[in-house]
Protein backbone atom coordinates (compact mmCIF):
# COMPACT_ATOMS: atom_id res chain seq x y z
CA UNK A 1 0.00 0.00 0.00
CA UNK A 2 1.37 3.10 -1.06
CA UNK A 3 1.73 6.03 1.39
CA UNK A 4 0.33 8.65 -0.83
CA UNK A 5 -2.48 6.42 -1.66
CA UNK A 6 -3.46 7.19 1.74
CA UNK A 7 -5.42 10.21 2.71
CA UNK A 8 -3.93 12.76 4.43
CA UNK A 9 -6.22 13.23 7.05
CA UNK A 10 -6.53 9.58 7.81
CA UNK A 11 -4.20 7.19 10.03
CA UNK A 12 -3.62 3.87 8.32
CA UNK A 13 -5.36 1.57 10.48
CA UNK A 14 -4.51 -2.49 11.16
CA UNK A 15 -6.39 -4.92 12.66
CA UNK A 16 -4.41 -7.30 14.59
CA UNK A 17 -5.59 -10.65 15.99
CA UNK A 18 -3.93 -12.42 19.10
CA UNK A 19 -2.60 -8.59 19.92
CA UNK A 20 -2.18 -9.13 23.82
CA UNK A 21 0.60 -11.30 23.76
CA UNK A 22 3.39 -13.25 21.54
CA UNK A 23 3.86 -12.60 18.16
CA UNK A 24 0.46 -10.16 18.10
CA UNK A 25 1.59 -8.17 20.50
CA UNK A 26 5.16 -7.55 18.68
CA UNK A 27 3.67 -6.37 15.66
CA UNK A 28 0.99 -3.98 17.73
CA UNK A 29 4.08 -2.47 19.20
CA UNK A 30 5.55 -2.54 15.54
CA UNK A 31 2.69 -0.84 13.77
CA UNK A 32 2.48 1.45 16.48
CA UNK A 33 5.95 2.75 16.73
CA UNK A 34 5.39 3.29 12.76
CA UNK A 35 2.84 5.77 13.27
CA UNK A 36 -0.60 3.04 12.41
CA UNK A 37 -3.55 2.95 14.59
CA UNK A 38 -4.09 -0.60 15.87
CA UNK A 39 -7.52 -2.50 16.15
CA UNK A 40 -6.62 -5.63 18.36
CA UNK A 41 -8.70 -8.85 18.64
CA UNK A 42 -8.78 -11.02 21.45
CA UNK A 43 -9.81 -13.58 24.27
CA UNK A 44 -7.60 -11.63 26.50
CA UNK A 45 -7.56 -8.10 27.58
CA UNK A 46 -4.68 -6.07 26.09
CA UNK A 47 -2.74 -2.96 27.67
CA UNK A 48 -4.38 0.56 26.74
CA UNK A 49 -2.52 3.09 24.80
CA UNK A 50 -2.08 5.99 22.62
CA UNK A 51 -3.36 4.65 19.07
CA UNK A 52 -5.04 1.00 20.20
CA UNK A 53 -8.31 -0.17 20.65
CA UNK A 54 -8.69 -3.26 22.29
CA UNK A 55 -11.50 -5.63 21.62
CA UNK A 56 -12.01 -8.76 23.81
CA UNK A 57 -13.52 -11.70 21.74
CA UNK A 58 -13.93 -15.57 21.21
CA UNK A 59 -12.01 -16.00 17.70
CA UNK A 60 -13.44 -19.03 16.89
CA UNK A 61 -16.98 -17.37 17.59
CA UNK A 62 -17.70 -16.80 13.97
CA UNK A 63 -21.27 -15.15 14.23
CA UNK A 64 -19.53 -12.78 17.49
CA UNK A 65 -15.91 -12.42 15.34
CA UNK A 66 -17.94 -10.62 12.34
CA UNK A 67 -20.07 -8.62 14.71
CA UNK A 68 -17.18 -7.42 16.43
CA UNK A 69 -15.87 -5.81 12.60
CA UNK A 70 -18.57 -5.18 11.50
CA UNK A 71 -18.44 -1.26 13.01
CA UNK A 72 -15.11 -0.78 12.47
CA UNK A 73 -13.40 2.24 10.92
CA UNK A 74 -12.12 1.70 7.36
CA UNK A 75 -9.19 -1.02 7.91
CA UNK A 76 -5.82 -1.19 5.71
CA UNK A 77 -4.25 -4.15 7.01
CA UNK A 78 -5.36 -7.52 8.54
CA UNK A 79 -2.67 -9.47 10.53
CA UNK A 80 -3.75 -12.61 11.62
CA UNK A 81 -1.86 -13.45 14.29
CA UNK A 82 -3.66 -15.49 16.88
CA UNK A 83 -2.92 -18.86 17.36
CA UNK A 84 -1.78 -22.27 19.73
CA UNK A 85 -0.44 -25.54 18.92
CA UNK A 86 -1.77 -29.19 20.64
CA UNK A 87 0.70 -31.89 19.90
CA UNK A 88 -0.12 -35.80 19.51
CA UNK A 89 1.10 -38.85 17.93
CA UNK A 90 -1.19 -40.51 15.29
CA UNK A 91 -3.40 -43.07 17.65
CA UNK A 92 -3.61 -40.33 20.36
CA UNK A 93 -4.99 -37.68 18.22
CA UNK A 94 -7.95 -35.58 20.17
CA UNK A 95 -10.67 -34.43 17.48
CA UNK A 96 -11.60 -31.47 19.49
CA UNK A 97 -8.34 -30.18 19.83
CA UNK A 98 -7.72 -30.44 15.83
CA UNK A 99 -11.51 -28.77 15.56
CA UNK A 100 -9.88 -25.93 17.78
CA UNK A 101 -6.78 -25.56 16.02
CA UNK A 102 -8.79 -25.27 12.61
CA UNK A 103 -11.18 -22.59 14.04
CA UNK A 104 -8.67 -20.41 15.23
CA UNK A 105 -6.04 -20.41 12.20
CA UNK A 106 -8.13 -20.89 9.42
CA UNK A 107 -11.84 -19.97 10.21
CA UNK A 108 -11.14 -16.91 12.28
CA UNK A 109 -8.94 -15.52 8.89
CA UNK A 110 -11.96 -16.26 6.77
CA UNK A 111 -14.30 -14.80 9.05
CA UNK A 112 -12.15 -11.59 9.35
CA UNK A 113 -11.12 -11.05 5.67
CA UNK A 114 -14.73 -12.25 4.40
CA UNK A 115 -16.44 -9.61 6.89
CA UNK A 116 -13.96 -6.67 5.79
CA UNK A 117 -13.35 -7.35 2.34
CA UNK A 118 -16.61 -4.55 0.90
CA UNK A 119 -14.54 -1.90 2.94
CA UNK A 120 -10.69 -2.98 2.02
CA UNK A 121 -9.42 -0.57 -0.35
CA UNK A 122 -7.23 -1.29 -2.92
CA UNK A 123 -3.61 -1.96 -1.95
CA UNK A 124 -4.30 -3.05 1.21
CA UNK A 125 -2.52 -6.13 2.96
CA UNK A 126 -3.19 -9.37 4.33
CA UNK A 127 -0.73 -11.19 6.47
CA UNK A 128 -1.52 -14.22 8.23
CA UNK A 129 1.21 -16.06 10.65
CA UNK A 130 1.83 -19.79 9.35
CA UNK A 131 4.42 -21.82 10.93
CA UNK A 132 7.60 -24.01 8.95
CA UNK A 133 5.45 -26.83 10.52
CA UNK A 134 2.85 -26.55 7.61
CA UNK A 135 5.50 -28.65 5.98
CA UNK A 136 4.82 -31.68 8.23
CA UNK A 137 6.62 -32.76 11.71
CA UNK A 138 6.09 -35.73 13.79
CA UNK A 139 3.62 -35.55 16.35
CA UNK A 140 2.41 -32.12 15.08
CA UNK A 141 -0.26 -33.27 12.27
CA UNK A 142 -3.17 -31.56 13.44
CA UNK A 143 -1.27 -28.28 13.82
CA UNK A 144 0.65 -28.60 10.61
CA UNK A 145 -2.41 -29.31 8.78
CA UNK A 146 -4.29 -26.31 9.95
CA UNK A 147 -1.33 -24.08 8.84
CA UNK A 148 -0.60 -25.64 5.78
CA UNK A 149 -4.69 -25.11 4.85
CA UNK A 150 -3.40 -21.43 5.77
CA UNK A 151 -0.73 -21.28 2.90
CA UNK A 152 -3.45 -22.73 0.08
CA UNK A 153 -6.48 -20.12 1.25
CA UNK A 154 -3.49 -17.19 1.35
CA UNK A 155 -2.34 -18.14 -2.35
CA UNK A 156 -6.17 -18.50 -3.41
CA UNK A 157 -7.13 -15.20 -1.77
CA UNK A 158 -3.40 -13.73 -3.57
CA UNK A 159 -5.06 -14.35 -6.95
CA UNK A 160 -8.31 -13.34 -6.40
CA UNK A 161 -7.11 -10.15 -4.71
CA UNK A 162 -4.16 -9.13 -7.12
CA UNK A 163 -6.12 -6.82 -10.14
CA UNK A 164 -6.45 -4.73 -6.93
CA UNK A 165 -3.32 -4.30 -5.66
CA UNK A 166 -4.21 -6.06 -2.22
CA UNK A 167 -0.85 -8.49 -1.33
CA UNK A 168 -2.04 -11.23 0.61
CA UNK A 169 1.20 -13.43 2.46
CA UNK A 170 2.08 -15.96 4.97
CA UNK A 171 4.75 -15.09 7.34
CA UNK A 172 5.80 -18.76 9.03
CA UNK A 173 8.48 -18.78 11.64
CA UNK A 174 9.70 -21.59 13.42
CA UNK A 175 9.89 -22.31 17.42
CA UNK A 176 9.66 -18.64 18.64
CA UNK A 177 10.51 -17.08 22.21
CA UNK A 178 6.45 -16.84 23.15
CA UNK A 179 4.08 -18.46 25.75
CA UNK A 180 3.54 -21.11 23.12
CA UNK A 181 7.40 -22.64 23.82
CA UNK A 182 6.16 -23.62 27.12
CA UNK A 183 2.09 -24.58 26.29
CA UNK A 184 1.73 -27.90 28.17
CA UNK A 185 -0.21 -28.98 25.18
CA UNK A 186 2.64 -29.59 23.58
CA UNK A 187 4.72 -31.27 26.00
CA UNK A 188 5.16 -34.23 23.48
CA UNK A 189 6.96 -32.28 21.02
CA UNK A 190 9.40 -29.55 22.71
CA UNK A 191 11.26 -27.19 20.72
CA UNK A 192 14.57 -27.68 19.11
CA UNK A 193 16.78 -24.77 19.44
CA UNK A 194 17.38 -23.56 15.59
CA UNK A 195 21.23 -23.79 13.58
CA UNK A 196 21.60 -20.26 14.80
CA UNK A 197 21.78 -20.82 18.56
CA UNK A 198 18.49 -19.69 19.67
CA UNK A 199 14.76 -19.25 19.13
CA UNK A 200 13.00 -16.61 16.70
CA UNK A 201 12.45 -13.45 18.48
CA UNK A 202 8.56 -11.88 18.09
CA UNK A 203 10.18 -8.30 17.06
CA UNK A 204 11.73 -9.92 14.25
CA UNK A 205 8.73 -12.04 13.00
CA UNK A 206 7.07 -8.46 13.78
CA UNK A 207 9.88 -6.74 11.41
CA UNK A 208 8.80 -8.60 8.97
CA UNK A 209 4.77 -8.36 9.05
CA UNK A 210 6.22 -4.45 8.65
CA UNK A 211 8.17 -4.95 5.56
CA UNK A 212 5.47 -6.75 4.07
CA UNK A 213 2.45 -3.96 5.36
CA UNK A 214 4.53 -1.41 3.93
CA UNK A 215 5.36 0.30 0.34
CA UNK A 216 8.00 -1.47 -0.52
CA UNK A 217 6.10 -5.35 -0.38
CA UNK A 218 3.42 -4.02 -3.37
CA UNK A 219 4.97 -6.71 -6.00
CA UNK A 220 4.89 -9.68 -2.61
CA UNK A 221 1.94 -11.71 -2.79
CA UNK A 222 0.80 -15.29 -2.52
CA UNK A 223 4.55 -15.93 -0.70
CA UNK A 224 5.04 -18.36 2.36
CA UNK A 225 8.43 -16.32 3.94
CA UNK A 226 10.09 -18.61 6.30
CA UNK A 227 12.02 -17.34 9.53
CA UNK A 228 13.50 -20.50 10.90
CA UNK A 229 16.95 -19.66 12.32
CA UNK A 230 18.09 -21.94 9.36
CA UNK A 231 16.02 -24.69 10.82
CA UNK A 232 14.76 -25.82 7.13
CA UNK A 233 18.47 -25.91 5.37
Amino acid sequence: MQDDDTPAARTRHALVTGASSGIGAAITRRLLSAGWTVTGLDRSPAPSVAGFNGIEVDLTDAAKLAAAVATLPQVDAIVHAAGFMRTAVLGELNPEDGEGMWRIHVQAACVLANALMPTLPDGARIVLIGSRTAAGAPGRSQYAATKAAVVGMARSWAAELAPRGITVNVVAPGATETPMLNDPGRKGTPPRTPPIGRFIRPDEVAGMVSFLLGPDAGAITGQQILICGGASL
